[in-house]
């Protein structure tokens, strides 16, 4: 849903201005491969966050007396 929506906008930006479409489409690669390093980064702080969530939240799961959930 999220690829028919760009390509609407980017139908509707052809119509209005061909000249910016085209270069939108040209650099957007490049912006791609600027914006990688970035998710990276924030996958990688997401990680170390998740597993210091889990240390933390290990004595309580291992003082827990409920059954076990199913």
């Amino acid at each position: 849903m999220k690829v028919l929506v760009a390509f609407l906008i980017w139908c509707l930006l052809f119509v209005l201005s061909w000249p910016v479409a085209i270069l939108a489409l040209v650099l957007f690669p490049f912006v791609w491969l600027l914006c990688l390093p970035f998710r990276l980064l924030g996958i990688a702080v997401g990680s170390v966050f998740a597993f210091l969530k889990a240390l933390l939240f290990l004595p309580a799961r291992l003082l827990d007396r409920r059954p076990a959930r199913v």
